[in-house]
């Protein structure tokens, strides 16, 4: 109504000044005049009117307009960017890679890299231990089973794996070979050998559950075929429901594996006490364990009187009028040692020869495990550098379970901007990815996959290409890719409702680059191979789009200030509001988080994502100059200290609103109500300042980007610093976070205890090795400190990680700065691997 009545005002303001009628006479007064005067106030009334239906008319497009402008922002945060998709469009491209332990959730699992894949997994318990109600049934890598060790000893990523799983009384190898033929990914199969640990326990009875089943949504036919049954030759009538017949094999069907076969060997005989088998339906993937156990029964063998836990056979609801199964299981029951050999057949493949299973089997998985030891060698080196067969077996071990961990997801996140009331869905995509620990963290987390691959990257280029497709197809139209990926099932049933959504103004830090910059660093044109570049060039609008969501969606308010989004400024709980997008979670922020925050560490990733943006522009021709300007700018010493050194502690640090006067205090109760939580107290008023009461990790950045001058005094002062006990330094790696920093070691909730307070982090202490080893060889004033560092720091790593997994039998997530003992969770065969390129003194 605003822009109506503003135009009748005009209106009448120049009615009344230019158009005015002369006063006339009543003796001039005639039926013309008359007339004239109607025929005005009808052409102003009539001005009037459309006046009003012009304004009605502004504000009813301006409202459709801003409901239209509304709904595309809601839209904007699950729509796909445009550019064309980075991963190749089919799994079949990489036959070599359609086949393996994708499943990296559960000990011992096969899967392909199709959207709804066949899934094949081994469960496991014994019998003569089992408790009265619970079986310790094993399936899901759990670190409740409290496992004395398990992990991939060798795993090419590729042909085959080899891995032993350490129970309390038994000991597991499970291993699998595929095989290329056909044309649906070629055949595999898997061996699952049990030994007793123990000389007394041989003879005890194990018991082995080998499924197939379907991903979620998955459709496909499984046919179970039931062994016969010698014993029954002779035409005695036996009870079906005592016949304890498992199966000989499944026949199946689906549309991207056409048809196949799976069939189950036992390598004794004379030592299977037992075999059943159940044929039934399940919701979705991640109940196959509670569809088992539900499919199980205690029965007696009326010939030979003896009871087992067995599988009930087929079970279908009474409504169930197809009864088509889509999860299948065939049980084992036998003395230890015992035996077991899974062969999937693809029927494409025409000329097989020899069935996979026995010596051949045994043959071909000798030969991959020669070549993956001359091609861990050729690439690390360690038996060249003097470390010892134990050691370079861990080595081997660490890779192996980083590369066997890696699995294939299909499922779409949850996501939420600004712009939506609710959650919602992303697209349906793909992730091919490592994951940082089967245990705890069994799927995609996007700043922990750069550091994954910059060992990938060394060991095989093509699957490091791969993955980051995958990674960069997940884009959406903002450039922004959500930082944490449960897609699936499996995935989203071991998440908590409260992490499971995504929020489009929260980026984890562009760890690719480091990836990018390992892989290209220093390589001319000429040593990069033509599907290297195809690949980048494919990459390059993504990589654009991604580069500029970090430079405009969390930048400062000064030019060359960024800060991380996310933290709750009205937190009442929380010591200090936590970055989550920055993965350093806990780590001390200024104490009340705003809009004009400097993050050192934020800035130093957008300052190496630049330098890199424009080494790749140059390599594939494209226009890199905008990139190397901000390079330049952001890397300026000058104004790097200008925003984030502290003259007065000598210390580079964020900057924003703070005081270090805070702690965690308890109101005081209410009779007869529960003890209320502690609460943050602020006993100063915060000021806006650095933050240079923290010396930790984030102060470490201009360092570890390598953006410093090497004849930098702060430079030298931060090698001086790292050096101090009672800052960072221990025997066992750089602790998180100083000794005289005021949330040292403090819980950041009454409930959260202390994460990067002060625990020592791998994949840091490697940047940091790799920063002081380029220190080292560039000339400069601090050249012999930065190598006596460096050597130091890099002894202390190794012996401390080696150590604790000779303990514990566990490479750990974290470890303690205090006695370097291992902590978090394990195995945490992720960014700690890193570990294996400090042993290489691999940083290119």
């Amino acid at each position: 109504m605003t822009g109506g009545n503003k135009k009748l005002h005009v209106i009448g303001t120049s009615e009344t000044k230019k158009n005015r009628p002369k006063v006339l006479k009543s003796s001039d007064h005639s039926s013309h005049s008359h007339s004239q005067g109607v025929s005005k106030l009808s052409a102003l009334k009539t001005q009037h009117n459309g006046s009003l239906y012009t304004g009605f008319g502004v504000i009813a497009i301006s409202v459709v307009s801003w409901f239209v402008y509304q709904g595309y922002l809601e839209t904007r945060v699950n729509s796909p960017l445009t550019e064309n998709k980075v991963a190749f469009p089919s799994s079949h491209d990489f036959p070599e890679r359609y086949w393996g332990s994708f499943r990296p959730g559960v000990y011992f699992g096969m899967k392909s890299r199709d959207t709804h894949s066949l899934l094949a997994g081994l469960m496991w318990f014994m019998p003569d231990v089992a408790a009265a109600g619970n079986l310790n049934l094993r399936h899901l890598c759990d670190q409740g089973d409290n496992l004395e060790q398990y992990g991939w000893k060798e795993h090419d990523g590729r042909n085959f794996g080899v891995q032993v799983i350490v129970d309390k009384f038994i000991q597991l190898e499970t291993s699998f070979v595929t095989k290329l033929g056909g044309n649906h990914g070629g055949d595999w199969t898997a061996r699952i050998q049990v030994e007793p640990r123990m000389k007394e326990l041989r003879g005890q009875q194990v018991t082995l559950f080998f499924y197939l089943t379907l991903d979620d949504n998955g459709k496909g036919l499984l046919q179970p075929i039931r062994m016969i049954d010698n014993m029954d030759k002779s035409g005695m009538e036996v009870n079906e429901s005592v016949r304890f017949l498992g199966l000989s094999a499944v026949h199946g069907h689906t549309e991207k594996l056409g048809d196949f076969r799976v069939s189950f060997h036992h390598a004794n005989e004379q030592s299977i006490v037992h075999t059943a088998f159940l044929s039934t339906t399940v919701a979705s993937p991640h109940l196959v364990k509670d569809a088992l156990q539900s499919g199980l029964r205690l029965m007696e063998d009326k010939r030979s009187k003896e009871r087992h836990i067995s599988l009930a056979g087929t079970l279908f609801a009474k409504e169930d009028k197809l009864k088509q199964p889509n999860f299948v299981v065939h049980q084992v029951t036998g003395k230890l040692p015992l035996q077991l050999e899974i062969v999937y057949e693809s029927n494409s493949f025409a000329e097989r020869g020899t069935m996979l299973r026995g010596e051949v089997y045994d043959a071909l998985l000798q030969k991959y495990r020669e070549q993956f030891r001359i091609q861990f060698e050729s690439k690390f080196r360690l038996n060249e550098k003097g470390f010892s067969e134990e050691e370079q077996d861990f080595a081997k071990s660490a890779m192996s379970n980083l590369v066997g961990g890696i699995g294939y997801f299909y499922g779409s996140s949850k996501v939420q901007s600004v712009h939506n009331k609710e959650p919602v869905p992303y697209w349906n995509a793909p992730l091919y990815t490592a994951v940082p620990s089967r245990s705890f963290f069994p799927r995609g987390f996007l700043w922990d996959e750069g550091f994954h691959n910059l060992i990938i990257s060394q060991w095989d280029r093509e699957i490091s290409f791969d993955i980051m497709a995958h990674w960069f197809d997940l884009m959406n139209v903002e450039g922004w890719i959500p930082r944490e990926q449960i897609l699936g099932s499996e995935a989203r049933a071991r998440v908590p409702d409260e992490f499971v959504v995504q929020r489009n103004n929260q980026g984890n830090p562009p760890t690719f680059f480091l990836v990018l910059d390992a892989m290209f660093k220093n390589r001319p044109v000429r040593d990069i191979s033509t599907l290297e570049l195809e690949q980048l060039n494919r990459m390059w609008p993504r990589l654009v789009s991604w580069y500029n969501w970090f430079n405009t969606s969390l930048h400062g308010p000064e030019p060359g200030t960024y800060y991380w989004r996310g933290r709750e400024a009205a937190s009442v709980r929380e010591l200090n509001p936590k970055s989550l997008s920055s993965g350093l979670d806990d780590y001390p922020r200024a104490s009340h988080p705003t809009t004009y925050e400097r993050h050192l560490d934020l800035r130093c990733w957008i300052t190496l994502a630049a330098k890199v943006m424009a080494s790749i522009a140059d390599l594939i021709g494209r226009e890199g100059r905008k990139y190397h300007e901000t390079f330049v700018f952001l890397s300026n010493n000058e104004l790097l200290n200008a925003q984030h050194w502290s003259e007065k502690a000598k210390r580079y640090g964020d900057y924003g609103l703070h005081t270090s006067n805070v702690t965690l205090r308890r109101p005081k109760s209410v009779a007869g109500q529960p003890k209320p939580d502690k609460i943050r107290w602020v006993s100063e008023e915060p000021t806006p300042r650095f933050v240079d009461d923290t010396f930790g990790y984030v102060s470490l950045f201009p360092l570890i980007i390598e953006i410093l001058q090497p004849d930098s005094p702060q430079l030298g002062q931060l090698l001086q610093d790292l050096r101090n006990p009672n800052l960072l330094w221990t025997k066992y790696g750089l602790r998180s976070l100083s000794k005289t920093s005021p949330l040292y070691n403090k819980r950041n909730t009454e409930h959260d205890p202390p994460y990067w307070r002060g625990p020592i982090w791998i994949n840091v202490n490697y940047l940091v090795a790799r920063a002081l080893h380029h220190y080292s060889v560039v000339e400069g004033p601090h050249q012999t400190r930065a190598l006596l560092l460096y050597n130091e720091l890099r002894e202390n790593l190794i012996s401390n990680v080696l150590r604790e997994y000779r303990k514990t039998g566990y490479i750990w997530e974290q470890y303690n700065d205090a006695n370097g003992a291992g902590q978090g969770c394990r195995p945490f065969t992720g960014w700690s691997t890193l570990v294996l390129l400090l042993m290489s003194e691999t940083y290119v």
